[in-house]
């Protein structure tokens, strides 16, 4: 397709980007301290780290990767936490060290950390101790090397202050008993690095940089293979698209969605970076209240998150009491953004809410509306510098603007494909190299794209992805289950949430002992939110249970 939307760039954003600035994202992290020193790169519960400290302390913990572990290149090594000042200190010393970070979700239960840590042969895992007795469960089955435990309170210095003394104290309670034997604290591991040299690692484009996990069609969770090249394509092109409007070494973007999720690791930790902006990390964004505290403390000039987040905070009374003299940049993406959000953030803030849009396998920016942009439009805005965009109807025929397809994507910043998955990589992927998102849009004559509908049976439940194989496969192993099919709704708070339609097998089974048997082998966010029960499935003439009819017939949500 041509680059219709070229024309409709604003001023100062160029045609294409360039992917070669760098070889490797420890080349950016290493320009960046050596630029910005002394400036505040993370913030968290009070206490700050500059580009300098950053430096000094993820070198100690690549050094402890090389040197006491004897972790080979491209050793995949897991983090297993909330946003706190320990993530981007280990982050960057694992690629400074040239091995690929494996994210991890906190909330994982068992089953699913077992999975990913298996599946991608991590050797290695730093883990918050809130969530160590999770990893006691499998830890015996796991080719781990090395278990690093660390706190919240561990690298904030002892802070003082009536507040954090509290939080801290709190946070101790909820700390479930664990014993993992061999298991060390974070600080002995960087008290270790300092004893060895950083070695050098030729790290380039090729290299794995992270193993991000989404859900698979197999109902397991599949390894999205990003390397340096995708991630440091997608911050270039985000910094394309930013660059007109924000000030080197002068930023402070707010960073409330997890550094685990793509979003937040490319569009804040490491974009931001790049330009010595400030990260105030926000560890647990669903607190409100305390939210708006922390942000009543910074003059922030930068904000992302997802719809849900905003709307929070828009209902938040005090939040409409800050001072948003020096915000710049608030970007939506993850979900759709709902034009009512978008309306009374504008009001509010006097700034828009620009709504974007990507994918676990694009690193994750595909699309973005222009940032001056006046009015909320419903697009997901055009696509980014460098980036090539095809609307494929079934037969795989692209369609000209106004007519629907399913959006396909080329570009620097598009994953080589699924970790050790070849088959599932081969069906992501057209003949001529674009990436099948499987959403359906059109684009108009102005390069602007919307979405329409969902090829696919994924469900968006407030930015992260759920796959139905994977909630029917832990509900099928129920003994009281016989038949289920999970679809998703329309939801206010979350724009879309899991509902399963079950057969019966055992007659006394109960909408709660389903949701419950969930609960106990999925991520919250998985679970269920609806249950209604039915005498038999609708399927096709071949036997495969048709998905569609059940989202067609599930216009009311109540639990049955």
């Amino acid at each position: 397709m041509d680059k219709i939307w070229l024309r409709s760039y604003p001023p100062g954003v160029p045609d294409e980007i360039d992917v070669d600035e760098f070889r490797s994202l420890g080349e950016l992290f290493a320009r960046s301290v050596a630029r910005f020193p002394a400036k505040t790169a993370y913030v968290c519960m009070g206490r700050a780290i500059t580009y300098a400290e950053l430096g000094a302390r993820s070198a100690r913990f690549a050094a402890y990767l090389q040197g006491e572990l004897g972790l080979r290149k491209g050793a995949r090594v897991a983090l297993m936490m909330p946003n706190l000042l320990q993530y981007p200190i280990a982050m960057f010393g694992a690629l400074r060290g040239g091995y690929t970070v494996v994210n991890v979700n906190p909330l994982y239960t068992a089953r699913e950390l077992a999975h990913q840590l298996a599946d991608s042969g991590a050797e290695a895992i730093v883990i918050l101790e809130n969530f160590a007795h999770t990893l006691e469960q499998v830890h015996a089955g796991l080719a781990l090397k090395q278990v690093i435990v660390t706190s919240v309170g561990e690298m904030l210095g002892f802070p003082r202050g009536a507040i954090t003394d509290f939080v801290l104290r709190r946070i101790r309670r909820m700390v479930p008993p664990w014993r993992i034997d061999g298991a060390i604290r974070f600080s002995q591991a960087l008290a270790r690095g300092a004893a060895h040299p950083l070695q050098p690692v030729d790290t380039g484009h090729d290299d794995i940089a992270y193993l991000q996990y989404t859900g698979g069609t197999t109902g397991v969770a599949k390894g999205v293979v990003l390397t340096h090249r995708n991630i440091i394509a997608n911050l270039q092109q985000a910094h394309a698209w930013i660059r007109p409007v924000v000030r080197e070494g002068e930023e402070t973007i707010i960073t409330a969605l997890p550094l685990y999720h793509i979003f937040s690791l490319t569009a804040n930790c490491l974009t931001f970076f790049k330009i010595g902006a400030t990260n105030v990390l926000i560890p647990n964004p669903r607190d409100i209240p305390a939210f708006v505290g922390e942000l009543r403390r910074h003059r922030f000039t930068a904000i992302t998150g997802v719809n849900t987040l905003f709307n929070a905070l828009l209902n938040n009374p005090d939040f409409a009491r800050l001072d948003f003299s020096s915000l710049r940049v608030a970007l939506g993406g993850g979900m759709a953004v709902q034009q009512a959000v978008a309306d009374k953030w504008r009001r509010l803030t006097g700034k828009a809410l620009v709504e974007a849009y990507g994918l676990t396998e694009t690193s994750p920016a595909v699309t973005i509306n222009p940032l001056d942009i006046g009015r909320f439009n419903h697009s997901i805005g055009l696509p980014l510098p460098s980036t090539e965009i095809s609307i494929r109807d079934d037969d795989d025929q692209e369609q000209p603007p106004g007519q629907r397809g399913e959006l396909c994507i080329r570009g620097p910043q598009v994953t080589p494909g699924y970790w050790n998955r070849p088959q599932e990589t081969a069906r992501a992927f057209t003949a001529d190299g674009y990436l099948r998102s499987g959403d359906i849009a059109v684009i108009d004559e102005n390069g602007f794209i919307t979405l329409v509908d969902r090829k696919k049976d994924m469900v968006l439940v407030s930015g992260f992805n759920v796959y139905p194989n994977e909630i029917e496969d832990v509900i099928a192993s129920h003994p009281g289950v016989l038949e289920v099919a999970a679809v998703g709704v329309p939801d206010e708070h979350s724009g879309e949430a899991v509902k399963v339609f079950v057969v019966r097998k055992d007659p006394a089974l109960t909408a709660e002992a389903v949701i419950a048997h969930c609960r106990a082998n999925l991520t919250g966010y998985k679970v269920p939110r609806h249950v209604e029960f039915r005498t038999a499935l609708p399927k096709s003439n071949v036997g495969k249970v048709l998905r569609r009819e059940l989202r067609d017939s599930a216009s009311t949500p109540a639990a049955s």
